[in-house]
């Protein structure tokens, strides 16, 4: 059976090279800790970076071939956002990731498809390289965290990136990328990851739905990485507050609810009953393969996982594995 992975990174080729015995990447830099952990340096800022993030196409294909993952649609290091940068440095890095993906998905176009990555902190520009993306360079869509900088993707200022993915038919895949809402209280037990995560990703659709992007956007491709967070389980509660708040039906005519079909999400919920919940929610036709790879809390043995569930049908399995992904994304 065929398996399509939404959720794999990468960590650019260009980067490991150009930060070998001490050079910069434009402006980012690489050093090890005194275990010989990598660390990417961002304005000052160390980040860990896991022993797969280095390996090449080669390798990487190895590895996909062990865990039975046919093709990946090769997602950015979601530490070089570098939302935080200056445009021009975003936008450098960006184009060079982008670049690189797009020579992968070249090189083996069975095995690679991509999504890029925008300088998000800068409207105009981020359009322009998501329609280099689109339009050039043979990429599927983007990736982006659920906010910039503290501002959510709701805001004003962010409708013309909207319209232009609307448009241009980019698939919108969303990650965090570094500190969560979980952070500012506590930075402990690694919680800004394992609950962060799904509260960012709950947030995200909340306000697309609820400042009304999805209205003005009715053809948008929305893949909310986690599965979704916590949004299918705080489903009704969003709706309640529809139904008795104004401040909540400012923007929509319908309650929350009504647009979780609208969105896609993928399967890294960890447990059977988990994913199961998930798929009764929003139907097997809403439900994405996704592995994390490289990282440690990627799924172990993913395809395996999927089809040893004996509460999904076989047909389910095929849906969420590839054919889904292979629908949205014409692969």
């Amino acid at each position: 059976m065929r398996s399509i992975d939404v959720h794999a990174h990468l960590t650019p080729q260009c980067f490991w090279q150009a930060t070998e015995k001490g050079g910069d990447w434009h402006s980012l830099k690489r050093e090890k800790d005194e275990r010989g952990q990598e660390l990417a340096v961002i304005a000052g800022k160390r980040q860990a970076l896991p022993p797969r993030a280095k390996w090449t196409p080669e390798e990487r294909l190895a590895d996909m071939d062990s865990l039975g993952v046919d093709v990946h649609v090769v997602s950015p290091y979601v530490g070089f956002y570098n939302y935080q940068l200056d445009t021009k440095v975003a936008t450098a890095t960006a184009r060079a990731t982008n670049d690189e993906i797009s020579s992968m998905t070249r090189t083996w176009p069975k095995r690679f498809a991509g999504l890029g990555t925008l300088p998000m902190q800068d409207v105009k520009a981020a359009i322009t390289e998501l329609e280099r993306c689109m339009t050039q360079i043979g990429l599927k869509g983007v990736e982006i965290n659920d906010h910039v900088n503290g501002r959510t993707l709701d805001e004003p200022e962010f409708r013309p990136f909207w319209k232009a993915a609307d448009q241009l038919g980019a698939l919108v895949f969303f990650h965090q990328g570094g500190e969560t809402l979980v952070s500012p209280r506590t930075k402990r037990y690694h919680l800004p990851n394992t609950v962060g995560n799904l509260v960012d990703r709950a947030v995200t659709f909340a306000t697309l739905v609820s400042g009304g992007v999805m209205d003005e956007c009715p053809n948008l491709k929305i893949v909310l990485g986690h599965g979704g967070g916590y949004t299918c389980y705080g489903i009704g509660r969003m709706d309640r507050g529809w139904q008795v708040r104004s401040e909540a039906r400012a923007n929509i005519q319908q309650p929350p609810s009504t647009y979780l079909r609208r969105f896609y999400y993928d399967c890294i919920v960890y447990t059977e009953s988990a994913l199961r919940f998930l798929i009764d929610t929003v139907g097997a036709d809403r439900v994405v393969f996704g592995t994390d790879w490289p990282y440690d809390m990627a799924l172990d043995w993913p395809v395996s996982w999927i089809l040893a569930m004996e509460s999904l049908t076989q047909q389910e399995k095929e849906a969420i594995l590839w054919r889904n992904l292979e629908r949205l994304l014409n692969i």
